[in-house]
């Protein structure tokens, strides 16, 4: 089973979590990326379950009215009972790095907004412990050297990704080289910095449930 067939399998238990789960004519919180496209496939046939969604990207929303559901602006909604997203690492403690789509701070609004974030990723995305894929961290641009500099004294080697403006009219800085032992302290250490708008940790409010999905099927991890 390669990892495009590991992802579509995770993408549909979601969406059949969420037909199991998620109140009849609610608001769905829905992600960004290559699994959460797939997630967003899978809601076609349940798409009159809800009585919209909020996207964390432009891209999501895109896709998302393309299969007739409505993407509503979070300022209008007061609840979201699940938000379904991928993440590019994640750990034991449900704790993850996102980011590589560069939707980071939407997508970690979206996620404090919501009562449930279900993680959904392929088992190359489970860590014992964060780093390896570089942390994205979103920057106001004419901060972009002064945070490099501050990044470099917490031990990482901020790389600018060149070309890329997130939907906010930002930049994202990817920090090679961390090994995060402490991810709680860390997003509270890269948040303080001035001209960050976010990282890409979701350690202070990590996922509530890990669907994760391997050649033998998916398995579901419950924080704590």
């Amino acid at each position: 089973m390669n990892q495009d067939q590991l992802k579509q399998l995770v993408a549909q238990a979601a969406a059949d979590y969420v037909a199991a789960n998620a109140p009849h004519g609610c608001v769905l919180g829905v992600g960004t990326g290559s699994t959460a496209n797939l997630f967003i496939d899978a809601l076609a046939p349940i798409r009159s379950r809800f009585v919209g969604a909020v996207s964390s990207s432009e891209a999501s929303r895109v896709r998302l009215e393309a299969l007739g559901i409505p993407v509503l602006d979070l300022n209008a909604v007061t609840e979201i009972p699940i938000y379904v997203d991928g993440a590019d690492e994640v750990d034991p403690g449900l704790r993850a790095i996102k980011g590589g789509g560069a939707a980071l701070t939407r997508e970690k609004i979206v996620a404090a907004v919501a009562r449930e974030f279900v993680c959904i990723a392929d088992a190359s995305k489970k860590v014992a412990v964060l780093g390896k894929f570089p942390l994205p961290v979103e920057v106001i641009p004419m901060a972009r050297e002064h945070v490099t500099r501050a990044l470099r004294r917490l031990g990482g080697e901020p790389r600018w990704r060149e070309g890329v403006v997130t939907d906010n009219g930002n930049v994202i800085l990817d920090v090679h080289g961390l090994q995060i032992t402490d991810p709680v302290a860390l997003e509270s250490e890269i948040d303080h910095i001035t001209g960050v708008v976010t990282s890409g940790l979701f350690a202070r409010r990590p996922a509530d449930l890990l669907l994760i999905s391997s050649p033998i099927g998916v398995e579901r991890l419950s924080r704590g």
